[in-house]
């Protein structure tokens, strides 16, 4: 199985019109987007974008309508081609590839998962699943058998010989899903996948997604517009707004220190129980009470005040990976961190 290879986004720009290279100074110098069109009849899509993606991990880039986040990702497989800057995958730029080079990386090393699930109407489940297989000249025995292999994997045995139309919305996508898994490429696009759902298939699907990647570590680049989706599957996340990033870091760093003000918006209503961990609030170095009960490092406040109530007490004493005591942490500091906005330093 394919693993993931890292991904470089270095000083990226777009802009979009008929003579964009002519206004690269200009946008560097720092004109803004609305003097661009206002002046020059040109659209300013990425300013600047630098990203590291981990290989293996789940980047997810979000924002609102508008902010450049499906711009970006199609970028990665160069669907759309940059004004200036460069777009490292696995160390090699893809902005440099020529005809074939391009066609090889598209077919090897992307597969892509759209928002409104892009099945072909006349082929079977099965059948939409091996395209990328037939693409890529594979003989009809082993298409099938990753197929099926896939199909399984995402929940959908027994559904291979119906057709789009005979399933719901998140079978849909779950067909789409097993379709790019079973190019086994090492990055997978993910442009707005699941925004289509309704809201508990769209959870449902969330949990597929982060089950299977305990399995294949592809390097994932999600698309959304929704910060919950965001916190849940984002080993890190990039938030764009008019084309740059305002801000970036794992969900703890945008909840607990957000950038700005446009940041501090979206993290209001955020459920901090559900992103903040222990060993964030904890008092590190403390004496644990006696009868505190022993919680691994890495589990959220919600998950921690769970166990603690279900052990009847006050008082946890959060652990490492080879069970040494971290530090202290009280019920009462737990639910004052998932109540008010805390900073990242230690709280009793």
């Amino acid at each position: 199985m394919a693993e993931g290879l890292g991904i470089e986004v270095r000083g990226l720009y777009k802009i979009f019109g008929t003579n964009p290279s002519a206004f690269v100074d200009a946008v560097k110098g720092g004109m803004t987007k609305k003097e661009l069109n206002e002046r020059h009849n040109h659209v300013l899509g990425l300013r600047d974008i630098n990203i590291s993606m981990p290989g293996g991990g789940i980047t997810v880039v979000m924002g609102l309508s508008g902010s450049g986040k499906s711009t970006l990702i199609r970028h990665v497989n160069r669907l759309i081609d940059p004004t200036v800057g460069e777009m490292l995958v696995g160390g090699e730029d893809v902005t440099k590839m020529g005809p074939d080079a391009l066609r090889e990386f598209r077919r090897h090393k992307t597969a892509m998962v759209f928002q409104k699930f892009a099945l072909l109407p006349h082929r079977t489940v099965l059948d939409n699943t091996v395209y990328g297989l037939e693409v890529q000249g594979l003989p009809r025995d082993k298409q099938e058998q990753e197929a099926r292999r896939w199909i399984a994997r995402v929940g959908l045995s027994g559904f291979e010989q119906k057709y789009p139309n005979q399933l719901s919305g998140g079978m849909q996508q779950r067909v789409g899903l097993a379709r790019a898994l079973t190019n086994d490429a090492p990055i997978l696009l993910m442009d707005e996948a699941f925004s289509a759902l309704d809201p508990l298939i769209r959870m449902d699907m969330q949990s597929v997604l982060l089950d299977l990647q305990k399995e294949i570590k592809k390097t994932i680049v999600f698309i959304t517009h929704d910060l919950d989706e965001a916190l849940r599957l984002g080993d890190k996340i990039a938030i764009l707004r008019d084309g740059e990033v305002v801000q970036q870091g794992s969900g703890q760093d945008i909840v607990l220190k957000p950038a700005d003000e446009y940041i501090a918006n979206f993290v209001r209503e955020v459920n901090r129980g559900r992103v903040i961990f222990v060993e964030t609030i904890m008092a590190e170095g403390a004496k644990p009470d006696a009868k505190a009960v022993p919680i691994p490092a890495g589990t959220t406040l919600e998950e921690a005040a769970k166990r603690m109530t279900e052990a009847g007490t006050m008082a946890a004493a959060v652990t490492g990976q080879n069970g040494k005591v971290l530090g202290a942490l009280s019920m009462q500091a737990l639910i004052g961190a998932m109540v008010t906005p805390v900073s990242h330093d230690k709280a009793a």
